[in-house]
């Protein structure tokens, strides 16, 4: 059975939500989002790899990673971890450096338990609407979004956790 398509809304001009139901338990889902062992073999976009560099799942805590994008473009990211509640919330700030724009943001993720499966529920809200304009239309955001959440999925449906 094919997993759910991720729904997405617009909240703003600035902002952006994912939803999807994941066919696995909330503490697996939260493990393949906070291990870098695991989220290595699934995180970004389709046909991105991530290279971990730093990692504390802390608050105030780091995570300093590069996504290596297929065209061979790498975009280094620096991740604080401003909230911290397992296995159902996690709060951070990200930050990039890209040629010709700084893109920082905040994500909310929600990892709720709906039987034995989870919903989960990616909230980014960038600090102002022209660096969310340059995230969509020079970087893809919203297409990689859905693509980020899908990979999750395939990752999840392999019993690779």
């Amino acid at each position: 059975m094919s997993a759910p398509l991720t729904a997405m809304d617009r909240p703003s001009d600035r902002e952006v939500r994912f939803t999807r139901l994941l066919d696995a338990p909330r503490e697996l889902v939260w493990e393949a989002w906070t291990d870098p062992e695991r989220n290595k073999l699934w995180w970004g976009p389709n046909g991105f790899t991530t290279t971990t560099k730093a990692f504390e799942l802390k608050v105030g805590g780091e995570w300093i990673h590069v996504m290596h994008g297929p065209d061979g473009t790498d975009y280094p990211n620096r991740t604080v971890y401003r909230e911290i509640v397992p296995p159902s919330l996690l709060v951070y700030e990200n930050g990039w450096d890209l040629p010709g724009a700084a893109l920082d943001f905040k994500s909310v993720v929600t990892f709720e338990a709906v039987g034995k499966k989870t919903r989960l529920t990616l909230h980014m809200a960038f600090y102002d609407a022209a660096a969310f304009k340059v995230a969509v239309e020079r970087y893809g955001a919203l297409e990689g979004g859905i693509q980020h959440i899908a990979r999750l999925a395939e990752y999840l449906a392999k019993g690779s956790v």
